[in-house]
């Protein structure tokens, strides 16, 4: 059986969620060692728990890229109802 090709790192789920993930990092850090200025949000600590929701958020984006993966097809059809669109290049088959 021929391996699957996946999208990988340029899934789009995996750069959202990174992102968002290291957002999440720096607004925890800042929620747990700088000032909580309770007093601007009327109780909670702001930065804390937005900072939780976004670790949260971006580690299910990866999560879900990884449990479902984008596979990328191995044979694609050539496209002719637009002729300025060039063609698919198509890749070497491993061991042929």
């Amino acid at each position: 059986m021929a391996e699957k090709h996946t999208a990988g790192a340029f899934d789009i789920r995996n750069v959202i969620g990174g992102l968002l993930a290291i957002y999440g990092v720096i607004l925890t850090g800042m929620g747990i060692f700088a000032d909580p200025e309770t007093d601007k949000t009327g109780g909670p600590n702001a930065n804390l728990w937005a900072g939780l929701a976004l670790l949260v958020v971006g580690l299910g984006f990866v999560a879900w890229s990884r449990l479902r993966p984008v596979v990328v097809p191995e044979d694609v059809e050539q496209v002719t109802d637009d002729p300025t669109r060039p063609a698919p290049k198509k890749r070497p088959r491993a061991g042929h």
